[in-house]
């Protein structure tokens, strides 16, 4: 971690702040994100102690706190006990509305990217794998767990299910070298998917395989892809929550505004 940005330095913005009319606190969350947008501290950086900032600004420590405490809510800030307060990591980021490659996303970020094979087996489906595929229950399907890392990190636990019959080689593939959803895109030219998103606690072996204490939540995706009309694969994906978000942009169609509508 690198040593404490000085925001005492910033005497414009300080002046600033006192002809803004916003609650004060307001103004404080406002002044260390602008600060942390702007490259004033850069991820890693420790920020100023409650102490320096109530003297900074002249105001309680309880508005202090309260700025704080919604910076970390909003994942800007991050807290060490014992050590301080510093700029949280950015996130990892998904879209939501699209199927893209996670090593290239990783790529894309120039970071680097890696994953572990923990499972690669023929299985029967289960009542679950066998609604979700579409297929007769224990039906022969083969199954990956695989774990996603982005600079050594993990992001992503993906447990995966494919029909034997519709991709009979899938046991056959080295999974470190290309991800399932790469080999999948190969195979099937992919038109459609559901996805469906939960917050959830991790189980004890996804805390393990994502290494995350027991009660850091985390956003579990539930994803179906159809080529067509065939459904091709049934994928559970989860991230820490404190580590990837997901984002999803759409476009809306037009419509006509209230006064035109009006006439």
């Amino acid at each position: 971690m690198r040593k404490t940005a000085s925001i005492a330095t910033q005497n414009q913005q300080a002046q600033e702040f006192w002809v803004d009319l916003r609650p004060r606190y307001q103004q404080i969350k406002q002044f260390i994100s602008d600060a942390i947008r702007n490259q004033t501290y850069a991820a890693g950086d420790k920020i100023p102690t409650e102490a320096e900032l109530v003297e900074q600004f002249a105001v309680s420590r309880m508005t202090v706190n309260k700025a704080l405490r919604d910076l970390v809510q909003e994942g800007l800030l991050v807290r060490y006990p014992g050590l301080g307060t510093f700029v949280a990591p950015p996130k990892a980021e998904s879209p939501l509305a699209e199927i893209r490659n996670i090593a290239e996303e990783v790529r894309a970020r120039g970071h680097q990217y890696a994953s572990q094979v923990l499972a690669l087996n023929e299985q029967q489906a289960s009542e679950r794998v066998a609604m979700q595929l579409g297929i007769p229950l224990h039906s022969r399907v083969f199954h990956s767990l695989i774990v996603h890392l982005e600079n050594q990190l993990p992001i992503q636990l993906e447990e995966r299910y494919v029909a034997a019959s519709i991709l009979p080689h899938y046991l056959q593939q080295d999974f470190t070298q290309k991800t399932p959803n790469q080999y999948l895109s190969e195979q099937y030219a992919l038109s459609s998917m559901e996805h469906i998103v939960e917050a959830i606690l991790p189980s004890q072996p996804a805390q393990d395989y994502l290494k995350l204490a027991a009660q850091v939540p985390c956003l579990q995706v539930s994803r179906r892809t159809w080529s067509g009309e065939r459904l091709i694969s049934f994928a559970i994906l989860t991230h820490p929550g404190d580590r990837y978000k997901l984002r999803s942009v759409m476009s809306l169609p037009a419509q006509p505004s209230a006064n035109l509508a009006a006439r």
